[in-house]
């Protein structure tokens, strides 16, 4: 059942049309008439009822606000999510780029700029994010990285403080439950939290890659411990061999709490500002209905870091002048979507080796299925390909023991493995780049290994495209834009060292060779110059979902600060964004884990604001 239904998803996938608008908002229509028809109706005379507090969005941080606060049980909580409960499918972790060609996922992308995402259908990058009750932790690939303690030491001497790393380690442990072996009693880590971290899926050749960085001069690390620097598998949000996501660990086990009222399909179109400024309330809609839901003691904001400065601006809490234009009146001029971060990473690195690790048609063994459903185990716990990571630094930060390039490594080929059928097309790469590049490794033994950049120079922002809620936000990314050429200058130096380190024994052992079919439109390049390269990157780099800063956190002298180190919105009592949006530095991190801490945080933060805790 299993295999059919896996099959039948990839092969809906093929139709490059998936990424037109008419397609994808057909696609989106069906879909949501079918989640309305398998949900109970909606009470309506339900949104009558007032709540002391109103959370919209149930990603990373939403989801655990609500459960934290639903713990008080004089507090009446309602949790508001755009989009649906996920299935049976979206808990296999093998099936996370999938998911990333549905409706569960927002279906953002970049708008075009000149030297950027050459490679993609439109000049578009993708920008997922999750719509779904869960949030991105639906439809993500699972990792879970803290970040660097000096990321969090960058954020505290911003004037924030409480968010030092002493600071938030407790709010980490608060919610682990680590399944680790040895690491979790390092004094990084805790057992019996509720949301379950173990080692994820390995290939025979991740050993290699963990060697090879060794042999590079690394060694083998705890990433989630203080000793950051290193090579190490993925830890992953996967608890029984499936997908742990948000909902999994803080919502459905408490979904009978009778202060926590939960609706899911409930599209959030404005915070509810009264004359002095303050939020009392939210409106939405839900199947074609509109509705007021009051809060009497605050509204939080945990639509992520595209939703809740697009809520923010919707209400008229924003850039005057871009406000202006579109006839919002202002509320509060604040700089709200005008600063952005993203990690980015170069996906057309191959290496073709001379023998398969683990073979593709692993997927249709009967037994692989018997042992991911009975015992949690095998290919099926794969994190979509992806299986070990290093932390690394070329030279372009002075700090030897702060990294600048995260490598992530994938052992059963590249963006090949699985017949281009769901990565390339989750990625918008264009098809005839895939066949040029990609299509002759089909069934060729091989793997990839992607620097990510973790800390950009180039900085992008969003606006509003209208007043009316439902037209997407416009996204820039601004790639490459660092005047000094820093940051393509960074994505250089890993390749370089990643050439270095297939050629070290452990995959040599392997018989590893670079893939050197050059990327159409850098073909009057010499391949494996630098020129090649620096096309290649401006062809084939992408983003890998991880933005961040559009409601910063910041003191009131911070010019650039929609938050203060409290969540609270300058300026509007009632209100607080608490999400990955109010992050004020780049991490050295995938945002899940941090998402998480700052929901831990903020529960704690408003329980003793009111005096309960």
């Amino acid at each position: 059942m299993l295999i059919c239904l896996l099959v039948l998803l990839v092969s809906v996938t093929f139709n490059e049309a998936i990424f037109t608008d008419e397609r994808w908002q057909t696609v989106q229509r069906n879909f949501e008439k079918y989640a309305h028809s398998t949900h109970k109706p909606f009470p309506e005379t339900y949104a009558d009822f007032d709540y002391d507090f109103i959370v919209v969005g149930s990603g990373s941080s939403g989801a655990v606000v609500a459960s934290r606060l639903s713990e008080i049980f004089s507090w009446k909580i309602l949790l508001l999510e755009a989009g649906n409960s996920g299935n049976f499918l979206t808990t296999v972790p093998l099936l996370a780029a999938l998911f990333q060609l549905t409706p569960y996922n927002w279906n953002y992308t970049t708008e075009p700029q000149e030297g950027v995402c050459l490679g993609m259908v439109g000049q578009k990058c993708a920008w997922p994010r999750g719509k779904a009750l869960g949030g991105s932790s639906v439809i993500n690939y699972m990792i879970y990285t803290r970040g660097n303690p000096k990321d969090y030491e960058k954020w505290y001497n911003l004037g924030n403080d409480g968010w030092s790393y002493p600071d938030v380690l407790p709010y980490f442990k608060k919610s682990e439950n680590c399944k680790l072996g040895k690491e979790c009693s390092n004094g990084y880590h805790t057992q019996g939290g509720l949301w379950s971290v173990m080692y994820a899926f390995k290939s025979r050749i991740t050993e290699a890659f963990v060697e090879a960085g060794v042999e590079m001069g690394g060694k083998i690390v705890d990433y989630n411990s203080e000793d950051f620097m290193g090579f190490s598998p993925f830890q992953a949000n996967i608890n029984r061999g499936r997908r742990h996501s948000v909902a999994d660990a803080f919502l459905y086990p408490f979904v009978t709490r009778k202060n926590l009222k939960i609706l899911t399909s409930a599209r959030v179109t404005k915070v509810l500002l009264d004359d002095t400024g303050s939020a009392y309330g939210v409106e939405f809609q839900k199947r074609g209905k509109t509705y007021i839901a009051r809060a009497s003691k605050e509204v939080i904001l945990s639509a992520g870091t595209f939703n809740s400065p697009q809520l923010l601006m919707l209400s008229g809490i924003g850039p005057r002048e871009h406000l202006s234009e579109l006839g919002i009146p202002t509320v509060r001029n604040l700089p709200v979507g005008q600063r952005l971060y993203d990690h980015i990473a170069y996906v057309g690195l191959a290496f073709k080796i001379n023998e398969t690790v683990e073979p593709p048609e692993a997927i249709f063994n009967p037994a692989e299925t018997f042992k991911w459903v009975f015992s949690g185990t095998g290919v099926f716990t794969s994190l979509a390909g992806v299986e070990a990571l290093g932390y690394i630094n070329t030279g372009s930060i002075p700090d030897p023991k702060y990294p600048d390039i995260e490598l992530i490594f994938a052992g059963v080929g590249s963006l090949e493995s699985d017949f281009g059928l769901v990565v390339a097309n989750e990625l918008r790469i264009k098809r005839e780049i895939y066949n040029a590049v990609f299509k002759s490794l089909e069934l060729t033994p091989a793997y990839t290994i992607m620097p990510m950049l973790l800390h950009p120079k180039s900085r992008g922002y969003m606006k509003l495209n209208s007043k009316n809620p439902y037209d997407r936000p416009l996204f820039y990314g601004n790639y490459f834009s660092d005047p000094e050429g820093n940051d393509i200058k960074t994505l250089l130096a890993a390749v370089r060292y990643i050439q270095k380190m297939s050629q070290t024994t452990p995959f040599q052992r392997f018989g590893s060779r670079i893939h050197d079919t050059p990327i159409p439109g850098c073909e009057e390049f010499v391949f494996d110059s630098d020129e090649y390269w620096f096309c290649a990157l401006r062809t084939l780099t992408v983003s890998l979902h991880h933005q961040i800063g559009t409601c910063k956190m910041g003191p009131n002298s911070d010019e650039e600060a929609v938050v203060d180190e409290k969540l609270k919105v300058h300026g509007i009592s009632g209100l607080r964004v608490i999400d990955s949006s109010v992050i004020p530095v780049t991490l050295s991190a995938h945002t899940s884990a941090p998402a998480v801490m700052i929901g831990e945080k903020g529960a704690d933060i408003i329980k003793q604001d009111w005096g309960v805790l």
